[in-house]
C-alpha cells in the first residue's frame, strides 16, 4: 500500500514538473507578452516556433520591469533562447509582429516551451556521467524538485515577513499621525477658547 501511495505521489510530482507548452495567435502589427515572477539566479530556457507568412517579421524580447533587455532576436522562425534572472522580478517575453504597409497581414501562430530552474537540467547527461540507474535518476529529480520547492517556500516566508514588517511600520506611523492630529485639534480648540474669552472680556460681554 505504501509503495502504491509513493508511486502516486511520484507521478503527481513528475506531472507538475513537466514543461508546459503554450500556443497562441499573434495579430499583424501587434505584440503579445507572457509574464512570470522569477526568483533571483534562476536559469530560464525557451524554445519557440513561428508559422511563416510572406512579408511578415516577428521579433522577440525578454525584459524585466525596468525594461532591461535580457535576450532579443529579430526575424525569428524557430530557435531557442535563455537567460538568467539577476534579481527577483516579473519578467516578460514579448513577441512583436511587424508587417509593411504594402502587405496584407495575416495571423501567425506561435508555439513556445519554457523551462526554468530545475526543469532546465539535463538529467540524461547526469545519469550517463554518474552512471545512475533509472530509479536513482528519478530520486535525483525528486531531490532537486524538493530543494526548489523548499527554496520557494523560504522566499515566500521572507516576503511574508517583509510584508508584516511593512504593515507594522505603517500601523505605527498611522498611530503617531493620529495622536499628532488629536494633539493639534486639542491645541486649536484650546486656542479658540482662550481667544474668544479674551475677545468677550475686551468687549465687556463677560
Amino acid at each position: 500500500m505504501k509503495t502504491k501511495v509513493g508511486l502516486v505521489v511520484l507521478g503527481l510530482i513528475c506531472l507538475f514538473a513537466n514543461v508546459r507548452a503554450i500556443r497562441f495567435n499573434l495579430q499583424p502589427n501587434t505584440q503579445k507578452c507572457l509574464r512570470d515572477e522569477i526568483n533571483a539566479n534562476v536559469l530560464v530556457v525557451g524554445e519557440y516556433e513561428v508559422s511563416q507568412a510572406p512579408g511578415q517579421v516577428i521579433d522577440y524580447e525578454v525584459r524585466d520591469t525596468k525594461q532591461h533587455i535580457l535576450s532579443k532576436k529579430e526575424d525569428i522562425s524557430r530557435g531557442k533562447f535563455s537567460f538568467t534572472s539577476e534579481v527577483f522580478d516579473v519578467y516578460e517575453l514579448c513577441f512583436i509582429s511587424k508587417v509593411p504597409h504594402n502587405v496584407r497581414g495575416i495571423v501567425q501562430e506561435i508555439n513556445i516551451n519554457i523551462k526554468k530552474g530545475v526543469e532546465t537540467k539535463s538529467y540524461e547527461g547526469i545519469a550517463e556521467a554518474a552512471k545512475l540507474k533509472p530509479l536513482e535518476l528519478e530520486l535525483k529529480k525528486l531531490e532537486d524538485l524538493s530543494d526548489a520547492i523548499v527554496q520557494d517556500f523560504a522566499l515566500m516566508r521572507k516576503r511574508e515577513e517583509e510584508m508584516r514588517d511593512t504593515n507594522e511600520s505603517t500601523n505605527n506611523r498611522v498611530l503617531f499621525f493620529s495622536i499628532f492630529g488629536m494633539c493639534c485639534l486639542l491645541g486649536l480648540a484650546t486656542w479658540q477658547v482662550l481667544y474668544l474669552r479674551r475677545y468677550f472680556i475686551a468687549k465687556k460681554l463677560i
